[in-house]
């Protein structure tokens, strides 16, 4: 706090009437001056170096700042993907993308119902899990979800967080068993683990206790590492039956989400006779690496980003929505 200087012309000499006065004076200035001094971490008024005397909207010194308006409205929803698009454009350029990734609409309050696709039914199936390639919605999103865990990349973790493209994992035991806690990493980072069996079998093929072990064991798997069970499953190679989804049902799955396209780094495979995507689209690709395709995980990445940003789609959460 500074006390505000009282100047005056011209003082020639001082006695005990006069210094009381100034005296008086001095004590008044300085609670103007504390009056005029901010609180810590309240409204403004300080100078730019934050040392100087604090000025009134009269632009005098000493005088008590204005009150605080009210404070700063909070953020929309597009003010937030604005700030978010910038900083995705950077990332884009760094990792190499043709296009900054569109940014998803807000998700729904209410999530759409889910049935399950014509011609992917099986006998006596009401109220078991909906199977389905494609969620209902307008929207032109699609989703994105990566299947078994056989390959751990870094690389994949940091692009995915720095591009804040969102995805959903469906895990094999038999393949994250080596490395538990790269799939920890990554559901700190906001991703779900769902169900993709324990050891990545041909289920119509088991009975119908055998299934259970598969499906049901590994929603004990995910539990025991990661603090959750999944509500999503996914069958190996997309093959089930009745079996399949009773089992599915009894230990907590709601929903067996399939896909309608797949994406590798040097290509896309189409499920649909037109070979585009369509709004809530589910795009399905693996944990893979050059050992197993022409490409790494983050060359599949710029390969299905282009494909998805190209068509004027944006990439969404799955779980957003089912």
């Amino acid at each position: 706090m500074q006390l505000v200087r009282q100047k005056e012309k011209s003082v020639v000499k001082w006695h005990r009437k006069g210094a009381l006065v100034l005296a008086a004076l001095l004590a008044a200035a300085v609670a103007s001056g504390c009056a005029a001094t901010p609180e810590r971490g309240g409204g403004g008024g300080e100078s730019a170096a934050g040392g100087g005397p604090v000025e009134s909207a009269t632009g005098r010194q000493g005088e008590a700042a204005p009150q605080a308006g009210p404070g700063r409205a909070p953020e929309t929803y597009a003010q937030k993907v604005a700030k978010k698009q910038a900083v995705r454009a950077l990332a884009a350029k760094r990792w190499g993308l043709a296009k900054t990734p569109l940014a998803a609409p807000e998700p729904p309050v209410v999530k759409p119902r889910v049935t399950t696709r014509q011609g992917f039914e099986v006998r006596d199936d009401a109220g078991l899990p909906p199977v389905f390639t494609t969620v209902p919605t307008k929207e032109k999103i699609v989703f994105l979800t990566m299947d078994d865990g056989a390959e751990k990349d870094p690389e994949l973790l940091r692009m995915m967080t720095e591009l804040d493209i969102p995805y959903s994992a469906f895990l094999s035991d038999y393949v994250t068993n080596d490395d538990y806690g790269y799939f920890k990493k990554m559901q700190r980072l906001g991703v779900t683990l769902n169900n993709h069996t324990l050891n990545h079998r041909y289920l119509p093929g088991l009975s119908a206790a055998e299934q259970e072990r598969e499906i049901c064991g590994q929603q004990e798997k995910i539990l025991k590492h990661y603090g959750k069970r999944p509500t999503l499953f996914r069958p190996p190679y997309g093959n089930y039956n009745r079996d399949t989804l009773v089992v599915a049902k009894s230990c907590g799955i709601t929903a067996v989400p399939l896909w309608a396209s797949e994406a590798f780094p040097d290509r896309m495979e189409w499920r649909e006779w037109d070979r585009d995507l369509h709004p809530g689209d589910i795009v399905l690709t693996h944990f893979r690496g050059k050992e197993d395709w022409k490409g790494s995980m983050p060359d599949m990445i710029r390969r299905v980003m282009k494909t998805i940003t190209d068509k004027g789609y944006a990439v969404a959460k799955l779980e957003d929505y089912v």
